[in-house]
């Protein structure tokens, strides 16, 4: 029976949930497997790792530490913006809710606003799973040819 190895495209049906708390924050369920070529970087690090030597058919529950995840928390992408430079047209401010700046090499950021103050808007660059631990459920679906 075939093994999954680096390099070897392969199809999976995962359901991903926060170790912390058993939330569920993405699956693949009732929709295509996501195919990718191991070992390319595609995916997380630990998740990449996770499917090696798995066979077609084969279910596995894959815990993936923050640092082979998203990463830690930063703390330096955690700033501050001041309330009368927030553009009017995006009405008040609300804590959760995604935007998108721009820096000034006009590459997009994606930001949610963490808290907001007499002042400033918080703002919170990290990725929405940054310092988080993870869990896999994932279902080797096909070995692509």
């Amino acid at each position: 029976m075939q093994q999954v190895k680096k390099g070897n495209t392969i199809k999976v049906h995962y359901t991903g949930t926060l170790r912390e708390d058993g939330s569920q924050f993405d699956s693949s369920i009732g929709s295509e497997p996501l195919e990718f070529t191991v070992g390319e970087g595609l995916v997380i690090f630990g998740f990449d790792n996770g499917v090696i030597n798995m066979h077609v058919g084969e279910k596995r529950t894959i815990e993936i530490p923050a640092l082979e995840a998203y990463g830690p928390l930063n703390e330096h992408m955690i700033f501050e913006f001041d309330k009368k430079d927030f553009p009017a047209d995006l009405g008040e401010p609300e804590i959760g809710i995604q935007l998108h700046m721009s820096d000034n090499e006009g590459n997009e950021l994606p930001v949610v606003v963490a808290g907001i103050k007499e002042e400033t808007i918080v703002l919170d660059a990290n990725h929405p799973l940054a310092g988080k631990d993870l869990i896999f459920d994932v279902e080797v679906v096909e070995i692509v040819a």
